[in-house]
């Protein structure tokens, strides 16, 4: 397993022989385990849970522990008591998606029918298999309801999906920095990651061993991705044009500007915590990810939904850029549905779902208290 290593994960077992998982590519898995985290205390009638969806790099372990603070989840200082998802109040879940690989069955999971890790031969799987797996989890803890649904990027691919599948079920959904369907340029980004993934020898087809995996394509697949979390505005302020060692052009194809020494950073620090194969596939979920076309119009995608929404997006975000959280504004509107729309000024381009705690907190908190009793 990769990633972070709290002592507080679970794993729950959600599709075995008796009861398979269904995919939407038409295949079954016949075994799948989520590995799980929860935060708070899970009231009377287990009608307090908010769910939290994790983006594509992600994990189960989004906050952190009390007696585990040198372990900071990944949006540590979102969830807590006081803090946007209210700890003290709410009951909060997330879980490593289905195709993940930090505890949930993926790609790195060993195959029943052959004792062997899945590699290429596990399905492809959607943002709609993911859901409908948390679903499955949700009703094995025995919740009654989701107060909320959140979650940013291919974690607000998810919270929407959520609303959509699952009208009667969840009250609210707060998708943040994301869209209903990737643009051609975004799907454009990750066929160039995927492809220093496959071209790496190591890669083998897909068939590497664990301890010596393709690490210069996942490498550089991560920097790739990197460049579109950031924005102009911040790459100007981190990094400008400073160079790393030498105020003078060096004249050799290495290493020189504080930008790339920061890419290959954060490039190489990827491949310590997380799998080559599972970067295909969450990728190609995110791909295949579009509301217009599974439903014929986002109008018929919403017309059902029940839940209030609250849609948030970041005016430096050129990966989900801030027109699309307004189309999305626009067709629940056109459904007739209850939705609030928040436009956060920030530098910080699509990173910013990860960062701007006050600014959203602002909106979050106030729009959570209309569920409390």
């Amino acid at each position: 397993m990769f990633g972070q290593r709290s002592k507080h994960i679970r794993y729950m077992t959600i599709a075995d022989e008796t009861d398979p998982f269904q995919t939407e590519c038409g295949k079954t898995l016949r075994e799948v385990v989520l590995a799980y985290e929860t935060y708070g205390r899970l009231n009377e009638d287990m009608s307090n849970a908010i769910l939290i969806t994790h983006a594509f790099s992600g994990d189960s372990h989004v906050g952190t522990h009390p007696d585990e603070p040198e372990l900071r989840g990944w949006w540590g200082d979102f969830v807590g008591p006081g803090r946007v998802f209210d700890t003290s109040k709410f009951f909060v879940i997330c879980s490593n998606v289905l195709g993940g690989c930090m505890g949930s069955t993926g790609p790195t999971s060993i195959n029943p029918d052959t004792g062997k890790p899945y590699n290429l031969s596990f399905p492809i799987i959607t943002i709609t298999d993911m859901v409908n797996a948390q679903k499955r989890l949700l009703d094995r803890l025995g919740v009654s309801s989701l107060v909320a649904v959140t979650g940013g990027s291919m974690g607000g691919m998810q919270a929407l999906q959520w609303g959509v599948s699952y009208p009667d079920y969840v009250k609210a959904v707060i998708p943040i920095a994301t869209t209903t369907r990737l643009s051609p340029q975004g799907i454009a980004f990750n066929e160039v990651a995927r492809r220093a993934i496959v071209n790496d020898p190591k890669w083998n087809n897909g068939n590497y061993p664990l301890d010596d995996p393709p690490v210069k394509g996942l490498a550089l697949a991560r920097m790739i991705a990197h460049i579109t979390y950031l924005s102009n505005e911040s790459m100007h302020s981190k990094f400008g044009r400073e160079r790393v060692n030498s105020d003078k052009y060096l004249y050799k194809f290495c290493t020189e500007f504080e930008v790339e020494s920061y890419l290959d950073y954060q490039g190489h620090k990827f491949t310590k915590r997380f799998d080559a194969n599972t970067f295909l596939y969450m990728t190609k979920a995110i791909d295949y990810f579009d509301l217009e076309k599974a439903y014929g119009s986002l109008y018929n995608a919403f017309k059902s939904v029940r839940a209030k929404f609250l849609i948030i997006s970041f005016e430096t975000d050129w990966l989900y850029p801030i027109y699309q959280g307004k189309e999305m504004v626009s067709a629940l509107r056109q459904a007739e549905k209850e939705v609030t729309y928040a436009q956060i000024p920030s530098t910080l381009g699509h990173d910013a779902f990860l960062l701007e705690y006050k600014n959203m907190k602002g909106v979050i908190s106030p729009f959570l208290e209309q569920f409390l009793e």
